[in-house]
């Protein structure tokens, strides 16, 4: 090879490197520019992404049509954990929307932001964005508080009920004015477990306590143990961490006073999870006109175990 075909061989090769940083920086420049946009900036959607003023992206998805159906997943899961209500609702006259809350799923993990403030304010750009009006709001465990805190900061101008499955509020945390709640040590030691082995925690939590497949005479399901697994591990390590302290320390008590729409209160009596003297029975003493369905030794994952209760229930909420 000649010394001039070497020297149009590397500039051929420069010109392919600077292209491909090039390439590589825009996207990175317009990730940058995405975190920093300012309060004001409109929310962009995609068919099954939005991206919210902050730069996060969030999976959602969109089934069905009618009057829409909100669902909030919990920990450290995503939407896919609500499938089963989704189809039964969608397929009785229903718009059913769920999202992958920030940090699980499908959508973005960032770094911070991992706190009930940011995940209602990203449920209220989904519902901004979706433009959703006279929507009905269900969040299940942790997605309780995500619907509660959306009260607390957004209103109900767009919402027609609400849903409270299994759910967290009013505060899980034992403190001075809440001693039915339960000790830091407890969430302490979910934290070391995350930390140890998240994965073999995960098993765990899906083959005992969750389900109640732990209590005499149950019989184990060994997918749902495996679908459960699976969604907490799409989560991110940081995301589902920080989350232990959003759904055990946030106190809803003042968001369960602004509900002003009418509220469906599910919770199983044997939920080793969220206990259900002070979650499901404590936000219907607080909630105005609440009405508390008590599934008898049902545990805290009841929208699988007992589905056919909850989607009954629930379709009969929204159709009431």
């Amino acid at each position: 090879m000649s010394t001039n075909d070497n020297q149009k061989t590397l500039s051929r090769r420069a010109a392919i490197s600077a292209g491909a940083s090039l390439a590589a920086a825009i996207p990175l420049a317009a990730m940058s520019a995405g975190a920093q946009a300012a309060p004001g900036a409109a929310v962009k959607r995609s068919a099954s992404t939005i991206t919210t003023r902050d730069g996060v992206e969030l999976y959602y998805k969109d089934w069905g049509s009618g009057q829409p159906v909100v669902f909030c997943h919990g920990w450290p899961l995503n939407s896919d954990s609500w499938e089963s209500q989704m189809f039964h609702l969608a397929n009785n006259g229903f718009r059913v929307i769920a999202h992958d809350r920030r940090g699980h799923g499908r959508s973005s993990q960032p770094w911070t932001g991992n706190d009930m403030d940011h995940y209602a304010d990203d449920l209220a750009q989904v519902i901004e964005a979706l433009d959703l009006k006279n929507a009905i709001l269900i969040g299940f465990s942790t997605g309780g508080g995500e619907v509660a805190r959306y009260v607390g900061r957004h209103g109900t101008r767009r919402v027609a009920k609400l849903g409270l499955i299994s759910a967290v509020p009013p505060l899980m945390l034992k403190t001075a004015d809440n001693p039915g709640g339960l000790p830091i040590e407890v969430f302490d030691g979910i934290r070391a477990a995350s930390v140890k082995d998240r994965s073999q925690f995960y098993l765990d939590l899906a083959s005992g306590p969750f389900y109640g497949f732990n209590r005499p005479g149950a019989k184990a399901s060994q997918g749902l143990i495996n679908a459960w697994w699976m969604q907490g591990m799409m989560a991110g390590h940081k995301n589902t961490y920080d989350s232990i302290k959003a759904f055990s320390e946030t106190d809803f008590r003042a968001d369960l006073k602004k509900f002003d729409k009418p509220t469906l209160i599910i919770h199983g009596a044997d939920d080793q999870i969220v206990p259900i003297d002070a979650a499901g029975k404590a936000s219907a003493a607080i909630v105005r006109n609440a009405k508390l369905i008590v599934y008898p030794g049902a545990p805290h994952g009841l929208t699988d175990t007992h589905k056919d209760q909850v989607n009954a229930d629930i379709l009969a909420f929204a159709k009431s």
